[in-house]
């Protein structure tokens, strides 16, 4: 055991070993998340849509992060301080606040993504990232940025640590750390790696290094250890999205975990908010490159037909491109899917755009469907399969075997 047992004695929630297990649901969860993020990381995105991803990804991890601190600036108002922009002078310690992490995120992206450079967990480490968190807020910070705590600190219910134990807590969890999950062998799985990072957050939560701020000091080691892991930029905010969008359940899991002794239940509930997340950035991106495709197909298709009037060509054109691709359309519809086709139709005949769209049928971009409603040819992008399987003979399987 790395710490002392008399150390431990005093905290006896903090044992600084495995004490969790993971159910069969949390194990195939975990696989799932990993399949997920070799899928995201495989996607090609063009690169105006890869800033635009990694865009919303930053602005929803520092919305969040803060707001579970009570930090109310909206998504709208967070994407403004990413983009340099001032706020109200009202909200001038939010917007702090806010930049503070977004500042953090992006100096961990500069290190860990783009320069490939990582470290062990340590004591300075956290400090660095704790002097991030509360530079230039001033009386609105209840702490030193970058420096231990020397005070007795009370959170709810939870009595903190005694401050004369949190450096040997600390190192203790450093020690812990480096030893358990084996990433200083480089043998580290993306697995580990999940488990780690929401593991020593909980673990920060506890010892309470700080006099504020350890939430989001705790929450920015975890994104620092899952993208040291392999974690997707654009997937960064998954975890403190979701301890943000269930703040009850978090704070009773942080709760409940301390009580308990056991980090199982915790470990569960943030596993299956990380692959939730990782689902709908899988989602997000899997559109984005069905409407690149689409576009593609579209501007392929019409670059081998040949029209005398430039005007029917284009009209029909956007039409295809506007075409959405999750719903068949009706004649009405169509002429109002945008502004723009609901003025260029709107001297037309009805019969017009269904010559249109029946010129887009012969061209095999859309469909016809019983009650003449049209849909975009979405089979035309995506690997055929089998819907009926045919019973292998009993000559099949003698050959096969």
């Amino acid at each position: 055991m790395p710490c002392d047992d008399e150390l431990v004695k005093r905290y006896p929630h903090m044992t600084f070993d495995k004490h969790w297990a993971l159910d069969d649901t949390a194990t195939y969860l975990l696989g799932a998340c990993a399949a997920m993020v070799t899928a995201i990381c495989q996607m090609p995105l063009q690169p105006e849509n890869r800033r635009r991803f990694l865009n919303v990804s930053l602005v929803k991890g520092a919305q969040a992060t803060t707001a579970i601190e009570g930090n109310t600036l909206t998504d709208a108002e967070v994407e403004k301080v990413s983009e340099g922009k001032s706020l109200a002078a009202s909200k001038e310690y939010q917007e702090r606040e806010v930049r503070n992490i977004l500042d953090a995120m992006n100096e961990i992206l500069r290190e860990v993504a783009v320069g490939g450079a990582t470290s062990l967990i340590s004591a300075d480490l956290m400090k660095r990232f704790h002097h991030g968190v509360g530079k230039e807020l001033g009386e609105h910070f209840d702490a030193i940025p970058g420096q231990f705590r020397t005070d007795s600190r009370v959170v709810g219910p939870y009595r903190c640590p005694r401050p004369q134990d949190i450096e040997d807590l600390v190192t203790c969890l450093c020690k812990w750390l480096a030893k358990e999950f084996a990433f200083p062998t480089n043998e580290q799985t993306f697995s580990q790696a999940v488990i780690q990072a929401i593991v020593t957050h909980v673990y920060v939560e506890w010892i309470h290094p700080f006099g504020d701020g350890n939430g989001r000091t705790g929450r920015l080691l975890e994104f620092y250890i899952l993208m040291r892991g392999g974690n997707p930029d654009i997937a960064s905010h998954i975890l403190s999205n979701h301890y943000n969008e269930t703040r009850p359940e978090y704070y009773r899991q942080l709760d409940q975990a301390s009580k308990t002794r056991d980090l199982s239940a915790f470990l569960r509930y943030a596993i299956q908010g990380y692959y939730d997340g990782l689902e709908s950035v899988l989602a997000a991106l899997s559109a984005d490159s069905v409407e690149t495709s689409w576009k593609y197909l579209v501007h392929a298709r019409f670059a081998e037909r040949h029209y005398h009037k430039k005007t029917v060509f284009k009209r029909r054109r956007r039409l295809a491109l506007a075409m959405p691709p999750d719903r068949a359309l009706s004649l009405d519809e169509a002429m109002m899917l945008s502004p723009d086709l609901m003025r260029e139709y709107a001297p037309l005949t009805a019969r017009t755009l269904e010559r249109d769209l029946e010129e887009l049928r012969d061209m095999e971009i859309v469909t016809k469907e019983q009650g003449g409603r049209y849909r975009a040819n979405l089979s035309l992008l995506v690997p055929h399969m089998a819907t009926r399987r045919v019973k292998p003979t009993a000559r099949d399987v003698a050959g096969i075997s």
